[in-house]
């Protein structure tokens, strides 16, 4: 008794401070995309309004403190130009990550893109000290940036779902992923701390700290269980593994007291990883794949545009703008944390992204209509619009994907986790470059439009999810109808 409680107080032990690094790398990753969406007010401002250094000789009153080539009328779709450097590379790039990242150490496989992207931050940020002015090389810097960055996501949700079965994992997911919004926000505090005097500090500050976590990820980062004498969690319920265990021989073990069940074929499966067909196959992914490319397709043309929009519709500075994006990043922390509970507490992943998403159609609406009308009125907005588009985000990346990636189809093959999490955030990460592309191109014609459009893409997120909604809520009538019976019966036996 006393080994079977020091086991599981190593294993608590290690499990939080798992979840504690893996919310700092991810955090650090964050950090390090924001700096672009601040930046951009920088770049490219109303000059008319700067004071004017003495000693130089202006030759365009509208554009000289411009950095060029943002200076000129197109400057919105080049901006359109930079974000889709980065988010295309990262599409195109995640769809391989998984398979690196199932095949490679995953301390080792972290520990290189975070020091490779803090590289390409750092270098972005080099080109105002080095006075460049090249498209092309922001543009390389972005793409370069955008493939090192897809190494994170599949690898920091392999490490948790390694650590944490089915149990709370909505909740515990929900938590652990604000290091999305946290990052937005520290990434904008720090970019907007520097912006107005030195726009270059704003990506080496960032690209620094993304550096020294990945140095903390090679020195201190523990990819399973098993690697310290750990007994993996459950990955699935009782009733799950009933089923899905009927078909095969089972042996019993006894390690420190608890009992692990294990079949014949899983070792030899074990050895092998889940093709990409094979994963695709897995009931679901594909629907909450396609859900997520138009959900992230909101989610990332807010990231990329909304200090834009502030800085446009409400007239406030650079920094100011930055400050009051953060907010939406808030209300996405409360929006995953409730997203994660109510999902854990009905078991219906897919119904709570269905009205979570149908609800911010609406709200974007009356954000873009009156949102800007009092500072009040802005910060109940911001918060309200983040929860209910970053809520179902933050749910299918997490607890969803570390569902399906350890589905009882998979008979205990847990290495098909990276590449289920790449297949759905690649497919998300399609959307999350679409949304920015057209952001730039529609928002010359006016914010309305691109607030039709971000409205139009919350109402294809839901669709998509309709036949696994409807199959949570036949599951649900069903138990319903059991639990009649069984009052019935024992009504009867009174």
């Amino acid at each position: 008794n006393n080994s079977v409680s020091l086991s599981e107080s190593l294993f608590c032990r290690y499990r939080g401070f798992i979840l504690f690094l893996t919310f700092l790398f991810y955090t650090a990753y964050h950090l390090s995309r924001k700096p672009i969406s601040i930046v951009k007010s920088q770049l490219h401002r109303n000059c008319s309004t700067v004071l004017q250094p003495t000693d130089l000789n202006i030759t365009n009153n509208a554009t000289w403190c411009d950095w060029a080539p943002f200076d000129q009328d197109n400057y919105q779709t080049l901006f359109g130009v930079l974000d889709n450097c980065f988010l295309v590379a990262y599409a195109f790039g995640m769809f391989f990550s998984g398979i690196f990242g199932e095949r490679l150490p995953l301390r080792y496989y972290l520990s290189f893109g975070m020091l490779m992207s803090g590289l390409f931050t750092c270098l972005f940020g080099l080109g105002f000290y080095w006075n460049i002015h090249s498209l092309g090389y922001y543009g390389f810097i972005q793409v370069m940036n955008g493939l090192m960055q897809t190494t994170g996501w599949p690898a920091v949700v392999a490490c948790v779902g390694n650590w944490f079965g089915k149990g709370k994992r909505g909740f515990i997911m929900g938590v652990w992923n604000s290091h999305t919004s946290v990052g937005n926000i520290l990434g904008s505090l720090i970019a907007g701390a520097f912006v107005s005097s030195a726009w270059g500090m704003s990506f080496i500050v960032p690209g620094l700290i993304i550096a020294s976590t990945g140095i903390l990820c090679f020195f201190f980062l523990v990819e399973k269980p098993e690697d310290v004498n750990c007994t993996p969690p459950q990955h699935h319920s009782e009733q799950e593994s009933v089923e899905t265990e009927q078909d095969s021989a089972h042996v019993d073990q006894t390690v420190n007291g608890a009992i692990c069940t294990e079949s014949t074929d899983l070792v030899e499966e074990h050895v092998e990883a889940i093709s990409f067909c094979g994963a695709l196959s897995i009931p679901g992914v594909v629907e909450f794949s396609l859900c997520l490319l138009f959900a992230k397709l909101v989610s990332y043309t807010f990231l990329y545009w909304l200090p834009l929009y502030i800085s446009n519709v409400a007239h406030f500075e650079a920094k100011e703008a930055g400050d009051m994006s953060t907010l939406f990043d808030v209300g996405g922390i409360v929006g995953g944390i409730m997203a994660g509970l109510v999902s854990d507490y009905t078991g219906g992943r897919a119904s709570t992204c269905c009205v979570m998403l149908l609800a911010a159609a609406p709200m974007l609406f009356l954000y873009n209509y009156i949102g800007q009308r009092s500072l009040g009125t802005t910060i109940g907005m911001l918060l309200l619009c983040g929860g209910l588009v970053n809520g179902p985000y933050a749910l299918i990346t997490t607890a969803v994907s570390a569902d399906l990636g350890t589905h009882e189809s998979l008979r205990g093959n847990s290495r098909a986790l990276s590449t289920v999490t790449a297949i759905i955030d690649g497919t998300g990460s399609i959307g999350a470059a679409l949304g920015p592309l057209l952001a730039g191109v529609i928002s010359p014609t006016g914010w309305n439009n691109v607030f039709y459009m971000l409205i139009s893409a919350d109402v294809l997120a839901c669709l998509f999810l309709t036949r696994l909604v409807y199959k949570e809520v036949q599951g649900w009538s069903s138990n319903r109808k059991r639990l009649q019976e069984l009052k019935q019966i024992c009504k009867s036996v009174q």
